[in-house]
């Protein structure tokens, strides 16, 4: 070959070499291990929350009273407008009162006639008493015959019967009396409580029956106002349980305090008071009825309501939440997360949860204090895998505030 050809063959040359150099780095480049991945962790702390359960309920009246009639009558008038607030005492209805003012004049008489009779019956008495003693001295001298004397106790005796038929006459008399007075007072129909009188359901000059099984109106007390929840048994045992064993601890005065939130999710700005817990489990639902009591000043609440009332059922001092990304799910369903031990290593951890608050887990196994928590880039580790922790900068879960957790009686969480 004549060097006067190398220029032709120079490029075909400085190819070949690059070539080689490539798969040169390529091949160095797939011996060598690839760099730890990159995770976000945060260190697991134990917090202060209150717990609190969600239940779904209705409001009912603090006080109802079905208006009926107690006498037999004619509605002459109705004295009230429908839905109008009433006062106890104010007249409802009044039933014609022209018979039963009758009876009561009638009533009224036979009494004197009964305390005139007994007043003559009275005055014959001290006569033939004195005689009957006067004859009592005199049979024994013989004065008198015996028959005289007979005679003479035995008129005194039937002149003491008179008596004491007349004072029952006179006691009957006034019964009577007092009964056509008792139903002449039931012919103006009052109202026995205060509060708002609905519709009526009879008009005037219509037949009211005395005690009839339709309400002439109903008259409801709103303020104060009960709201009437169910819990379930289950809850109950689970959280006597936890107070037993200390994991749980009751909040002082504020324990019997209720929030309430009405059927479009907003708050009721009034914080109500827990009245008491029924002591009988239904046996068709598993569930106990509790009963709440609530200021309601503006009359917002109106019975029948569904509401949902959130109970506080104590506090959980040491608890530990996370973030609900950093926990994933085995094909089985176990909850499991993903911790960095001390050697910058994965460690896959199985967990026990408690419940959700609010874009939390409540963990009640598998974690501890100091635990570095993978939040982000856990789907590209695997155990025993070396990884470059980086602190998570993201703001998983935060509430804002103390935490409360709420559990809804369905069995979804809330955060209050």
């Amino acid at each position: 070959m004549h060097f006067s050809k190398w220029p032709n063959y120079l490029p075909v040359i400085v190819l070949i070499v690059l070539t080689l150099c490539a798969c040169s780095c390529n091949q160095r480049a797939g011996n060598s291990p690839p760099p730890p991945a990159e995770v976000a962790v945060i260190t697991v702390q134990t917090e202060r929350i209150v717990l609190s359960t969600e239940l779904p309920g209705r409001t009912a009246a603090y006080l109802v009273a079905e208006i009926r009639p107690q006498v037999n009558g004619l509605i002459k008038s109705r004295e009230f407008r429908e839905g109008a607030l009433v006062k106890a005492g104010d007249l409802l209805y009044q039933i014609d009162p022209a018979p039963y003012e009758a009876a009561y004049s009638q009533a009224r008489a036979a009494v004197a006639t009964a305390q005139a009779d007994l007043a003559t019956a009275e005055a014959n008495v001290p006569a033939l008493r004195l005689r009957a003693e006067r004859y009592s001295g005199l049979v024994g001298i013989h004065a008198v015959g015996e028959q005289d004397h007979d005679d003479a106790k035995a008129a005194l005796r039937q002149a003491e019967a008179v008596v004491e038929a007349r004072k029952a006459m006179v006691e009957a008399s006034r019964a009577a009396l007092e009964s056509s007075r008792i139903n002449l007072s039931y012919t103006p129909i009052k109202a026995p409580i205060s509060g708002h009188i609905g519709k009526s359901n009879i008009t005037v000059g219509a037949l009211a029956a005395a005690y009839q099984p339709n309400a002439l109106a109903v008259v409801q007390q709103l303020d104060p106002i009960y709201v009437d929840v169910v819990q379930s048994n289950t809850d109950l045992l689970r959280l006597r349980t936890s107070l037993e064993s200390g994991r749980v601890t009751r909040n002082g005065a504020l324990q019997n305090k209720v929030k309430l939130l009405l059927e479009d999710g907003t708050a009721y700005p009034i914080a109500g008071t827990l009245q008491f817990r029924d002591v009988t489990v239904d046996p068709t639902t598993g569930t106990v009825t509790l009963r709440m009591l609530f200021s309601n000043p503006k009359e917002i609440l109106l019975p029948g309501v569904f509401v949902r009332a959130v109970v506080e059922e104590g506090v959980r001092e040491q608890a530990i939440l996370v973030p609900q990304e950093s926990v994933t799910r085995d094909p089985k369903g176990t909850p499991i997360a993903w911790v960095v031990d001390k050697d910058n290593k994965v460690e896959r951890r199985t967990l026990e949860l408690e419940r959700a608050i609010g874009n939390k887990w409540l963990v009640t196994k598998g974690l501890a204090v100091g635990d570095r928590l993978i939040v982000e880039g856990a789907a590209k580790v695997r155990v025993g895998a070396p990884v470059r922790p980086v602190p998570f900068t993201g703001t998983p879960g935060a509430s804002g505030g103390k935490p409360t957790a709420s559990m809804r009686a369905d069995g979804k969480e809330n955060h209050v």
